[in-house]
């Protein structure tokens, strides 16, 4: 089993710098997936119920936990309140949705998925407007909700609880009103979208970041175009000097890019169901990165968001949509 390394939060929770993204794969890619990973030593997963696999990984989980495999104590599962659900009145009937499907008594983090908020018919899929566009619902109240959220805490349904996607003003506003401070922000971060301003406002009021999209993302082309939406999307594995720095280590691309990420304190869960790739993502704790080297990384920021959520057209409608893509003014 690879050696793991913790991240304290700051309610005194530790958190594995490495976890395993699940987003875009199916029922049957992610339990195979989910046994190897828990086989190489990943014990942090992270679901949402957008992602469409928490059964799935329930199923894992229940399977390990009853052979004595692994206790429960020794995971980490991170799952999301949707953004079509994040009103104050549908956070716990849906953590308690997703507690059944993960076949848990309680998530070791909970977070609200997005700062935007969707409306749908009663059938599940999204409510479109005249134009054919996603309907945002313009009722979201993160201080609201956050009460919510931080009963999920006294009432032992969550160990903690955080956000995704907020950007710096959310999360300061959020602040003023929370009892409970976030214990993560999980975003966008990698090489060429490292949101330091963001990244360092978080860390000076002790609030964790995770990374998404770690190694970029060359599932979400795919998506994208069963969307309708073309866009040419940097492969960050190919990058001269990412290679060029994996070389000099005899690491692959990969463990250079994550182990630039958790050299500052910063949480990644790249994304994989190849059991190689699976093993090699969590050996990044066996080598340090020199000056120099961070420095040709740091250089090669370019603000390019991968997920821009442009798969939601209408959305930037929503106040609390902060991003830029395509529709953006």
């Amino acid at each position: 089993m690879a050696n793991v390394e913790f991240k304290t939060l700051n309610n005194g929770e530790k958190m594995p710098f490495i976890g395993i993204g699940t987003w875009q794969a199916s029922d049957e890619e992610i339990e195979t997936a989910i046994d190897a990973a828990l086989e190489a030593g990943y014990r942090h997963i992270d679901t949402a119920p957008v992602y469409g696999n928490e059964q799935a990984i329930g199923r894992v989980l229940k399977r390990w936990l009853d052979a004595g495999k692994v206790k429960r104590e020794e995971l980490f599962i991170v799952t999301k309140l949707p953004p079509v659900a994040n009103g104050p009145s549908d956070v716990e009937p849906t953590i308690k949705k997703s507690l059944a499907d993960l076949q848990l008594s309680y998530v070791d983090l909970y977070l609200i998925h997005t700062p935007f908020s969707l409306y749908t018919n009663e059938d599940g899929s999204f409510k479109l407007d005249e134009e054919g566009l996603m309907t945002p619902d313009l009722r979201t109240n993160h201080a609201a909700t956050w009460v919510e959220m931080e009963k999920l805490v006294a009432e032992g349904l969550a160990k903690s609880i955080g956000v995704s996607n907020f950007d710096k003003e959310q999360v300061g506003r959020l602040l003023k009103s929370a009892k409970i401070r976030p214990a993560t922000n999980q975003i966008e971060h990698h090489v060429y979208l490292q949101q330091r301003e963001l990244v360092d406002f978080c860390k000076a009021e002790g609030i964790a970041i995770t990374a998404y999209s770690p190694l970029g993302s060359r599932g979400i082309a795919a998506f994208n175009a069963a969307a309708g939406l073309v866009r040419d999307l940097p492969d960050l594995i190919e990058i001269p000097v990412v290679k060029e720095i994996a070389a000099a280590h005899g690491k692959t691309p990969a463990q250079v890019l994550l182990r630039w990420i958790i050299d500052t304190g910063v949480i990644a869960i790249p994304k994989s169901t190849n059991a190689g790739r699976l093993r090699e993502n969590l050996n990044v704790f066996d080598f340090k990165l020199t000056d120099a080297e961070v420095a040709k990384l740091l250089a090669l920021d370019q603000d390019l968001r991968v997920c821009d959520f442009a798969f939601f057209h209408g959305v930037e409608r929503h106040p609390e949509f902060r991003f830029k893509n395509q529709y953006t003014k």
